[in-house]
């Protein structure tokens, strides 16, 4: 007789790109042939965005909660029934707001609760802080276990919140190993995208919000020689990104920088760039990365997280 699936519901904030989000998505591709079945429940709306589709395309049960806001109290009594109705094993949560949210509906369904933490947090704030220990709090209490990305993740959990370690447990991110296209393709994708057939494609991969490095990125794009010929593409999506792109209008490199948006087929992108750029001020496992390295790409990248 063949086994059972385990039946995962997964709760995140929100399905906006993001890195977690696109991790989702991953997991989802491959949750069949390992005896998973994937339910998602997103605190926030999913209309018109890009995962759930894909999600729902793959088979995966996709429901929202559709709060305006991460922090809306609403989320604790709206959880237990939206989680109750999926059929599930495992309550698996996705960053502080649903950590939050999933401990109280795993404990009031008693069901057993995983928490993925997918980034290092600076919070100078007092209230950053509050809120950094109550989710740390809920994992403490009601987690099985709390899955750290990296060591160097790991180590700045344990070192900054009063959390029991043998609970922890450093798994890492992966990728799907991409697939070869024709050289022919890859040079039509950097025709489309404006870089030139003699010259070098540099890509950043991101979603474009405070501490990732975009600015840093045009700054040193600048100091770059024209004679290098060096075009910048910038993909991904965020609440700088029109800043963004008014800075590089304003700016020496202007004719480089290519704002490519959001992308659905990243590894494509990577297959056809040149080297990937990632200078991100924190991070604890930059899957752009490990995507890079999955095309054969040299990265020039700060020396941060895993």
């Amino acid at each position: 007789m063949p086994t059972a699936p385990l039946r995962i519901c997964h709760v995140i904030h929100s399905l906006g790109p993001g890195g977690a989000e696109h991790l989702l998505v991953d997991l989802a591709r491959v949750a069949p042939q390992f005896g998973l079945r994937l339910a998602v429940l997103s605190l926030m709306p999913t209309d018109g965005l890009h995962y759930p589709a894909r999600l729902r395309q793959m088979g995966v049960e996709v429901a929202s909660l559709r709060l305006p806001g991460r922090w809306d109290p609403r989320a604790l009594g709206r959880s237990v029934p939206a989680i109750a109705a999926f059929s599930r094993d495992i309550v698996h949560t996705h960053l502080k707001h649903a950590d939050l949210v999933g401990a109280w509906a795993a404990h009031r369904l008693r069901v057993p609760l995983v928490s993925t933490l997918h980034l290092i947090e600076d919070a100078p704030t007092p209230v950053g802080r509050f809120k950094l220990r109550l989710a740390a709090a809920g994992r403490d209490r009601v987690a099985r276990r709390t899955i750290t990305v990296s060591d160097a993740l790991r180590r700045w959990y344990l070192g900054t919140l009063p959390v029991d370690p043998s609970r922890v447990v450093t798994v890492r991110n992966g990728v799907a190993a991409p697939e070869r296209r024709p050289p022919a393709v890859l040079a039509e994708l950097r025709a489309a995208l404006g870089v030139r057939a003699d010259g070098l494609m540099a890509t950043m991969v991101g979603i474009m919000r405070p501490g990732k490095g975009h600015a840093e990125l045009l700054a040193a794009a600048g100091r770059v020689p024209r004679s290098a010929g060096v075009s910048y593409v910038l993909a991904g999506d965020g609440p700088l990104r029109s800043r963004l792109e008014a800075a590089a209008r304003g700016s020496s490199v202007a004719d480089r920088v290519i704002f490519a948006g959001f992308r659905d087929d990243v590894a494509d992108l990577l297959a056809a760039s040149d080297l990937i750029v990632h200078p991100s001020r924190l991070d604890a496992l930059p899957t752009a990365l490990i995507e890079g390295l999955a095309a054969g790409l040299p990265a020039v990248a700060s020396a941060i997280g895993g």
